[in-house]
């Protein structure tokens, strides 16, 4: 087929999560609750932050933007999934795709990049207690949070970039609930290895490197934690790490699954699941972990609550 004619295709069908009538509406309520719950829950955690003083420290910094994230995330896809489950049309433009794809790759990046940060500060706060006010100042902390901005961004722009080169010609079915970059792959006309390379490339380069870095945060905090003689000490210092420790791999796992061996021969029912956890469930879990096991943010709630009940 010519080139010219399978550019034409422009508009894409996505196919959701299922095509069971009897499911529809079980699902659509119950990702209703999981997005208004993701989303009180995130924006709560950042007001939380935002009024009360004594959090406006790195730690809460990072959180808080964190928590933002999460909902940015989470807001790039359920509201869209939830309108599918009784729209008649699935229809989507190739450039609401990209736009879709772009939010969503720009503030996955970011995740990446601000547990990294976490882990750093974390590793400061244990390891250099005398040196952190000196080390983690509010520059060096607007650096972090304006790098993973930038950083993200750069990502998603460059995808986007090689996206320009794919046509599509014989099929407009996107195996999915949302316009993901490697179902599009699956779809093109044109040969999509060079794209699978850049993902390949830069996407398992920032997930291997901000994995490298939590790493090497953590694994001097671990000893430093247990050389503490006081047990008092302990717990606090693994209740203070062992959030972050939970949030990680639950993060990562399904990001490396799923775009650092993209070729793979998995099918689009697994690759829907994986998306589901991390772009669905992760943003709900974070502010419930964040907020339960940590002892600071628990007693400036309930101080708020008493102030205003």
């Amino acid at each position: 087929m010519k080139k010219e004619n399978a550019t034409l295709l422009t508009e894409f069908i996505l196919t959701g999560l299922t095509h069971q009538p009897e499911w529809q509406i079980p699902l659509f309520l119950l990702f209703l609750v999981i997005y208004l719950i993701t989303i009180a829950g995130n924006l709560s955690l950042i007001a939380l932050i935002w009024n009360e003083h004594h959090l406006h420290i790195p730690m809460y910094l990072f959180l808080g933007n964190l928590a933002f994230v999460d909902a940015w995330i989470s807001s790039t896809v359920t509201p869209q999934l939830l309108v599918s489950f009784f729209a008649k049309s699935k229809q989507i433009s190739l450039t609401e795709c990209k736009i879709q794809f772009f939010s969503f790759a720009t503030s996955a990046t970011m995740e990446c990049f601000l547990l990294a940060a976490m882990a750093y500060d974390r590793y400061v706060a244990i390891c250099k207690p005398l040196l952190y006010p000196v080390i983690m100042t509010n520059r060096r902390c607007i650096w972090l949070l304006v790098s993973s901005f930038l950083g993200g961004l750069f990502h998603a722009i460059l995808h986007n970039v090689f996206l320009l080169r794919l046509t599509f010609c014989n099929s407009n079915i996107i195996h999915h609930f949302y316009c993901d970059i490697v179902p599009l792959f699956k779809i093109s006309c044109t040969d999509p290895s060079i794209n699978f390379l850049m993902v390949f490339i830069f996407s398992g380069s920032i997930q291997v490197f901000t994995i490298l870095t939590v790493a090497v945060s953590y694994i001097p905090v671990l000893f430093t934690i247990l050389r503490k003689k006081s047990v008092q000490g302990i717990r606090k210092a693994f209740s203070t790490c062992g959030t972050h420790l939970l949030s990680v791999p639950l993060y990562y796992g399904p990001l490396l699954f799923m775009y650092v061996r993209p070729g793979s021969s998995q099918g689009d029912n697994q690759d829907m699941m994986y998306s589901l956890f991390y772009m669905i469930i992760i943003p709900l879990l974070n502010p419930i972990i964040y907020s339960l096991r940590n002892k600071k943010v628990i007693d400036s709630l309930v101080n708020v609550l008493k102030r205003n009940v």
